[in-house]
C-alpha cells in the first residue's frame, strides 16, 4: 500500500526525498508449524498479525493527515500451520534477495517473511525501513509489556524513532547489536539459520531481519509483549491488544516530513 503525500509525491527519486517503509508481520494464526507451540494460550496466536494491523492503521492516519512524505505499508501475510506442505526443520530456503536460510525451528517463521518484505520494500524505492513484529517470546522477559524492544543499524535514524516514541507515548527501548553475536546467526549449510542461537533471542531475531535491510537505515520493533498485555497485575497498561507501534509510526512520518504536531 502506497501513500504519496502532498509535494512528496511529485518529487523524483534523485531529489533525495525519503521514502519510509512500514513493514508489518501479518501471521493470521501461528501454531508454530511442525515445531508446534504448547496448547496453553495458543488461542492468543490470532494476535500474531499485530505488526500488520499497526502499519495499516498508521498509514491510514498518515494519509488522513496529509503528511508530506512518501510512505509505503508492506504486509507480510500468511499463516503458520502443520500440514503436508509445511516447512520442516532441516529445510534450506532461498530468500527473495538470494540469501539461503536453514530452518532450524518452524516457529521462527516471522523473520523469514519479514526478510522478503524488506527486500520488496527496497525494490520499490524505500530509503528508510521500520518493521513491526510479534517476533520473540524473549521480548517479554527482556522488557515486559510496558514498552517495545527494538534494535537498529543507524544511530541517526534511531534518534528519530526514539523521539517519535517519546512524543507519541508509544514507549520503545533500544537493545544493542554487538558484533560478537553475528557468529550465532551462522549455519553450516546456509548463509543464515533462523533460530536456536543460544542467547539474546530478541536481539538476534532482529539482527536476522537486519541482514536484509540492504544497508539502509532500519529499525526493528519487537512488539511480541507490548502488543497484547496478559498481566492482570500490571494495571498501568490496559489488558488485551494495545496497538503498539501505531502511534510511533505516525509520529515518525511526521518527524521525517517536518510536519510534526
Amino acid at each position: 500500500m502506497r501513500y504519496r503525500g502532498p509535494q512528496a509525491g511529485h518529487r523524483q527519486p534523485e531529489d533525495g526525498a525519503p521514502v519510509l517503509a512500514l513493514i508489518g508481520k501479518g501471521v493470521t494464526f501461528d501454531s508454530g508449524g511442525i515445531s508446534i507451540k504448547p496448547a496453553e494460550n495458543m488461542s492468543q496466536m490470532k494476535g500474531d498479525m499485530a505488526g500488520a494491523a499497526a502499519v495499516l492503521s498508521a498509514i491510514d492516519v498518515i494519509a488522513s493527515r496529509k503528511v508530506p512524505i512518501d510512505v509505503m505499508a508492506v504486509i507480510a501475510a500468511t499463516e503458520n500451520m502443520p500440514g503436508p506442505a509445511a516447512q520442516r526443520p532441516g529445510d534450506v530456503v532461498v530468500s527473495a534477495d538470494g540469501k539461503t536460510v536453514e530452518i532450524v525451528n518452524t516457529d521462527a517463521e516471522g523473520r523469514l517473511i519479514l526478510a522478503d518484505a524488506l527486500t520488496h520494500a527496497l525494490r520499490n524505492g524505500a530509503t528508510h525501513l521500520v518493521d513491526l513484529a510479534t517476533l520473540t517470546g524473549a521480548a517479554r522477559i527482556a522488557i515486559g509489556h510496558a514498552a517495545t524492544a527494538a534494535v537498529s543499524n543507524d544511530d541517526k535514524f534511531w534518534d528519530l524513532v526514539a523521539r517519535a516514541g517519546s512524543d507519541s507515548g508509544d514507549r520503545v527501548w533500544r537493545l544493542p547489536i554487538f558484533a560478537d553475536y553475528r557468529i550465532l546467526l551462522r549455519s553450516q549449510i546456509a548463509d543464515l539459520r533462523n533460530a536456536e542461537y543460544g542467547e539474546a533471542g530478541t536481539i538476534l531475531g532482529g539482527m536476522f531481519i537486519g541482514e536484509f535491510a540492504g544497508g539502509k537505515p532500519w529499525a526493528h520493533l519487537d512488539i511480541a509483549s507490548s502488543s497484547w498485555n496478559t498481566n492482570t497485575e500490571l494495571t498501568t497498561v490496559l489488558r488485551g491488544p494495545s496497538g503498539a507501534g501505531t502511534r510511533l509510526c505516525i509520529a515518525l512520518a511526521e518527524l521525517m516530513s517536518g510536519a510534526e504536531r
